[in-house]
């Protein structure tokens, strides 16, 4: 016999802070985990990242992000052997410029993100990172659903997440995402 909805069991949470706009201008570190932190971008040699195909691919679209979302300024980033660190800036309320196509469908109102958000340029680009992976690879299921932010709120803040994204690579044998620390 099927068990009953339970709202409390089988409704996501959100992980943004409620009482934040998450499209106002401002600098967040995002991290995007693939889906069972499958080893799916690359692997570490000699503590360089060295990205494989789908890796190349995720590291491309994070670089078109602005293409898409001209009021979106990159910091630096990092694609690992399973997910991809980066700083999203948002500079302006100029939301109307933004192109969410051909990534993005007309579904993104029903699931509740604002046009221009955080949430938006993310949902954007693992979908174009998934989109092309399934057409050049035929692979699909890439990323975990949903994703890891922080909101960067002063310039030490930005100096220590900017070293923690560049340093990531280096100390792979010791970071919380590599499948060899986690445990059951």
């Amino acid at each position: 016999m099927p068990t009953k909805f339970d709202s409390n069991k089988h409704h996501r949470r959100s992980i943004r802070l409620k009482v934040y706009d998450y499209s106002q201008p401002g600098a967040y570190f995002v991290t995007v985990v693939t889906r069972q932190r499958e080893c799916l971008l690359g692997e570490i040699v000699n503590r360089v990242m060295k990205l494989n195909d789908f890796g190349k691919i995720a590291d491309e679209c994070w670089r078109a992000i602005p293409e898409h979302f001209p009021f979106v300024e990159l910091g630096v980033h990092v694609i690992m052997p399973n997910h991809a660190h980066g700083i999203i800036s948002i500079t302006d309320d100029g939301r109307g410029a933004a192109m969410l196509r051909p990534y993005d469908d007309d579904n993104i109102h029903k699931i509740n993100i604002k046009p221009g958000s955080l949430g938006a340029i993310v949902r954007s680009y693992k979908s174009a990172v998934s989109y092309r992976i399934n057409k050049e690879h035929n692979a699909t299921g890439i990323w975990q659903h949903n994703y890891y932010d922080r909101i960067i709120r002063n310039e030490r803040e930005m100096a220590k997440i900017q070293d923690y994204i560049e340093t990531n690579p280096i100390h792979w044998a010791d970071d919380d995402e590599n499948p060899v620390n986690i445990h059951s």
